[in-house]
């Protein structure tokens, strides 16, 4: 298919994953340069003409997320004033997206705020993938295109675990529809953990509805930042009978003591994507497995350029 007038760039964030999207399309990354002054402020120059041409910019904004998002924001601009024909910025994890409402007075809603900013800096179209928050969508002017790493999920689950299927468990009430998609997917069973959390960051497991005993289980969730709601759920799990328990995360925060906790949990395995990289203290470890998401996000780049349906990659 041909890509004329199109351009993929790159942020610092994740340049292994946007040179994997890039060569999924066949096209080069585009020559730019991000760089810093010595007091910290964002510089972009784009080094190569891109006056009429449709322009993919990929970058999480992950840690550091303000220094990501503030790149993001400057590259847009410097495509917007070299006359890009259009700008989309691709996402893959969207910074800020769990403070999506006023869960207290005097608090922001600051994914909107984020949307505000990228609408602001010229952006024609976002995409994003696994949003922590769903209706954040909605806090765009423009284009929005909502990706699921369920595919590359269940074509790494189903082989594994063939007919013997594993119960699929929310870790949380928040995570039950995920969770009911790849049962219902899998033709397995569901369960749910019943959690309370008394403040930010700290959980604390109560009770288990479903049937895990002598089980295999997979707790499914968006992003694994502290990792306490994981590992709390696979101890709780583990003190009602499961057999061998495995996470899947499409975004691997892994923020303090997240890889420590997980090391030392009964989580035989943490299965997670590529939409951030992986903390260096846990690259090669047993536990933690990675799997791109670079051809799914590069075929829905292609199906945005030619016009094509995007919904498709998932029903």
């Amino acid at each position: 298919m041909s890509f004329k007038s199109t351009c993929v760039f790159s942020g610092n964030a994740n340049t292994a994953l946007a040179a994997a999207i890039a060569q999924y399309l066949e096209l080069p990354v585009g020559r730019c340069r991000a760089s810093r002054f010595s007091d910290g402020e964002c510089f972009v120059e784009i080094q190569e003409n891109v006056r009429g041409v449709d322009v993919y910019v990929i970058q999480p904004t992950c840690a550091p997320v303000n220094d990501n998002l503030m790149e993001l924001l400057v590259m847009i601009d410097a495509l917007k004033r070299a006359s890009a024909g259009s700008i989309t910025a691709v996402m893959p994890y969207y910074g800020y997206a769990r403070q999506d409402r006023k869960s207290a007075p005097r608090t922001p809603i600051t994914a909107k705020l984020v949307a505000d900013l990228l609408s602001s800096s010229g952006v024609d179209r976002v995409v994003a993938m696994d949003l922590h928050a769903a209706q954040i969508q909605g806090f765009f002017n423009v284009p929005f295109d909502h990706l699921f790493a369920m595919p590359v999920f269940l074509d790494h689950l189903r082989p594994r675990f063939g007919s013997d299927m594993p119960v699929f468990v929310s870790p949380d009430a928040g995570g039950v529809e995920r969770t009911r998609a790849y049962a219902k997917r899998m033709g397995a069973d569901l369960a749910i953990i019943d959690k309370r959390r008394p403040k930010a960051n700290i959980s604390e497991i109560m009770h288990i509805i479903g049937d895990v005993k002598d089980r295999d289980c997979v707790l499914l969730d968006d992003m694994i930042d502290t990792a306490g709601t994981l590992t709390n759920a696979a101890r709780a799990l583990e003190s009602k009978g499961a057999r061998r328990i495995f996470a899947a995360a499409t975004h691997p925060v892994l923020s303090g003591p997240a890889i420590e906790r997980i090391i030392d949990s009964p989580l035989e395995q943490v299965i997670t994507t590529d939409t951030i990289p992986l903390p260096e203290s846990a690259v090669g470890h047993d536990k933690f497995k990675v799997l791109s998401v670079a051809k799914l996000l590069g075929e829905a780049i292609k199906r945005i350029h030619h016009s094509d349906s995007v919904s498709s990659l998932f029903v």
